[in-house]
């Protein structure tokens, strides 16, 4: 009898090992997490585990300040669904946050934010 409780134990955690899978999580970003660059970016990208649904995604990226300094135009990329990106202002030097909100294509949404900071050189 014990053998059937193991057997069990283990279907339950293998099935709870595919739904802890199921949601896009950041995956890497440019500029990366916590990075120092020595230049204004020219836009944000986020690599994601899984595609992404564009209508409910999006990418934020802020000053100190809580300013905007993307240039609204955050979105899926149309040739990689995995990809969120946006473009950016030019950045002074400082820390800036980057925070996004997305849907995969399974439905379940993750968010989440980071910063990376801009150095003079």
């Amino acid at each position: 009898m014990p053998r059937i409780g193991s057997v069990v134990l283990l279907v339950l955690l293998l099935a709870n090992g595919k739904i802890a899978h199921a949601h896009a999580f950041l995956d890497h970003a440019s500029p990366a997490v916590g990075s120092t660059v020595h230049q204004s970016p020219s836009e944000i990208n986020l690599w994601f585990t899984q595609q992404l649904e564009p209508a409910f995604s999006t990418l934020e990226i802020v000053d100190q300040a809580g300013h905007r300094v993307d240039q609204g135009d955050g979105k899926v990329d149309a040739s990689d669904a995995s990809v969120l990106h946006a473009s950016l202002k030019p950045l002074a030097p400082g820390t800036y946050k980057v925070i996004w909100r997305v849907v995969s294509v399974d439905t379940h949404t993750t968010e989440g934010d980071y910063m990376f900071r801009v150095e003079a050189r």
